[in-house]
């Protein structure tokens, strides 16, 4: 990382990224962050240790996550008074690494739909376009990075909460196998598919972020045993992936997308495919459609979140968050938790049978550029009419499935929008995506601010 590497080489201090990172925050726009604590911020910057991997480096925490002292509100008026009394285990080990923890960054209510704007902090906005979402639920995230305000900030996905707001900022968003990175503590209920994570401007910032963040940590007994060498190891495997199998399907199978990202999209592949030497090949796709499911089991967590605040809070909340938890209590029992077991089955052996026929597979990471930051999500993508659901339909599979997959900016659409292409692998293959990712990024570029960001 450039900015530790200026801290190290005397160039530049702590201090003074720091006081740059508030005022950047005062003057933005974008309202990306919903809660900023300067005095933590500058004790950490005067004592940084440099040496260490994000030594003296500010970045934002999910609004979704928790800092002790800090509000805990799930991005809802519900939880307006709530604090949070625990640090989580993955922002404890990024401190540990040095980092300056600023603030929290804005989420969408509970992280339950693609676009940043809530009843508690109102509409986040694109530093690509100001009239244009950052995406959802790691919007406030993704924003401040892409505008040049942090370096990096931590992101979550449990429905493409990373990637599709990389997409829409032109940042790389990874989401990992599901259990690389502990979740907790205090880990409650959800529907199992939610994972920690960061946005970055980098493959090797995002590299280094897991090297420090991954690791099996007993207060969640899911998690994975540490893999070393991420950073040290990017490029190494570029050399053996030629001749691997790579299938480009730009909609899995069940996406609506529109025409000008599939051209952008399928365009990327074939060139990343021709730069590394992997092998197209053509694959059946045929994944159940999962959305339903996904989203009852999850606002079963919101509901317990809620707890006895329900039902006077109902008024608090969105009106997408309030149909759901009412039917989390109307509709979820025995034949409901039945149901979604039989669909994540079905969608489990479709993606096996995927990855049996491909070693990755090349897909767009939204269905359609970003859009209005303060109007309901469209229902046509490029003209092409869907269903809501299809904000999510390229990335929940791999949340269900619990396979990494990462966004690459790859592209402008003609309205100078970003273009993310989604890059999916088999369990425990991280390494790939971000050598793939690294062959893009030196291939193409790409901005590490947004043209014209009002940072």
């Amino acid at each position: 990382m450039s900015l530790v590497e200026a801290f190290r080489a005397g160039e530049r201090s702590p201090l003074e990224e720091l006081d740059a990172t508030l005022s950047a925050i005062e003057a933005s726009g974008l309202n990306a962050f919903s809660h900023v604590d300067p005095e933590r911020a500058r004790k950490a910057a005067a004592d940084a240790d440099v040496a260490a991997p994000f030594g003296g480096v500010p970045i934002g925490v999910k609004e979704l996550g928790n800092v002790e002292g800090w509000p805990a509100t799930h991005a809802s008026v519900a939880l307006a008074d709530q604090v949070a009394d625990h640090t989580d285990t993955h922002v404890q080990r990024l401190e540990a690494a040095g980092s300056v923890l600023v603030g929290l960054t804005t989420s969408s209510e509970f992280g339950g739909v693609n676009q940043t704007r809530t009843k508690l902090n109102g509409a986040t906005r694109n530093p690509w376009d100001l009239d244009r979402t950052p995406g959802g639920s790691s919007g406030g995230t993704a924003a401040a990075v892409a505008a040049g305000i942090v370096t990096l900030g931590t992101a979550g996905d449990g429905g493409g909460s990373i990637r599709i707001p990389a997409g829409f900022c032109g940042m790389v968003g990874l989401k990992c196998t599901w259990g690389r990175i502990p979740r907790g503590p205090r880990v409650g209920p959800g529907n199992l598919t939610a994972v920690p994570g960061c946005v970055s401007r980098s493959v090797r910032d995002t590299a280094r972020w897991f090297d420090v963040v991954n690791g099996f940590d007993p207060r969640d007994p899911l998690s994975l045993p540490r893999v070393e060498g991420w950073e040290a190891g990017l490029g190494s495997l570029l050399p053996e992936l030629a001749g691997r199998r790579a299938a480009i399907v730009v909609d899995i199978g069940q996406a609506v997308v529109a025409p000008e990202v599939v051209e952008i999209v399928t365009a990327a592949a074939e060139a990343l495919i021709a730069d590394v030497g992997l092998r197209r090949v053509d694959v059946s796709v045929r994944l159940p459609r999962t959305g339903g499911a996904w989203g009852v089991t999850g606002s079963v967590w919101v509901a317990e979140e809620l707890g006895d605040r329900w039902p006077a809070c109902a008024d608090d909340l969105t009106p997408a968050m309030r149909r759901a938890v009412e039917g989390a209590y109307e509709h979820f029992d025995a034949r409901a938790a039945i149901q979604a077991e039989r669909r994540r089955i079905e969608l489990n052996e479709a993606m096996a049978d995927l990855f049996a026929q491909a070693d990755v597979v090349l897909a767009a990471t939204n269905p359609d550029v970003a859009f209005a930051a303060d109007a309901r999500p469209p229902t046509t993508f490029g003209g092409l009419e869907a269903p809501p659901i299809n904000h999510g339909a390229l990335t929940i599979p791999s949340n269900i499935y619990g396979n990494p997959a990462i966004s690459i900016p790859v592209g402008q659409a003609s309205d100078g929008l970003p273009v993310g292409l989604q890059v999916l692998a088999p369990h425990h293959h991280e390494q790939v995506l971000l050598d793939l990712a690294l062959a893009v990024e030196r291939e193409r570029p790409w901005p590490l601010v947004a043209p014209g960001a009002p940072h």
